[in-house]
């Protein structure tokens, strides 16, 4: 007996999870994008605190519904991912050493981007190869 069937059910089933958990983390920057755009609290306050003036938290918000529909995008979906590591990255440290908020839901956006990009690590190769030339 062979183990190709169960290998490809595995693969299925892997696949459609990661397109469950980016659909799930695209609706997640979304809903954080429009905070920004409406000046909810706390993102108001919070780039208050950085510094920046709105501009600042307009930009944020434009980059993550970019990086939202990028997720939903096959080709882009890793690259967004990682771009999304490294923002929520920024994101907790500002929570924990400038606002003073919780660092706990920005962590588990990370991880959660993290998984994606880890599992949408082959697209992320092939567009590196592509935009390098070195495909």
């Amino acid at each position: 007996m062979t183990t190709a069937p169960h290998q490809t059910t595995t693969g299925r089933v892997a696949h459609i999870a990661l397109w469950v958990l980016q659909v799930v983390v695209a609706g997640v920057f979304v809903m954080s994008a429009l905070g920004k755009f409406t000046g909810a609290e706390p993102s108001a306050s919070t780039f208050e605190a950085i510094g920046l003036g709105d501009w600042f938290r307009h930009l944020i918000g434009v980059l993550e519904v970019a990086g939202a529909v990028a997720l939903l995008v096959p080709r882009l979906a890793g690259a967004a991912a990682l771009a999304f590591v490294g923002l929520m990255a920024c994101a907790a440290l500002t929570e924990a050493f400038v606002s003073g908020g919780w660092v706990v839901l920005p962590l588990v956006v990370l991880a959660l981007s993290a998984v994606i990009a880890w599992g949408r690590r082959a697209g992320v190769s092939r567009l590196w190869a592509r935009v390098s030339g070195r495909s």
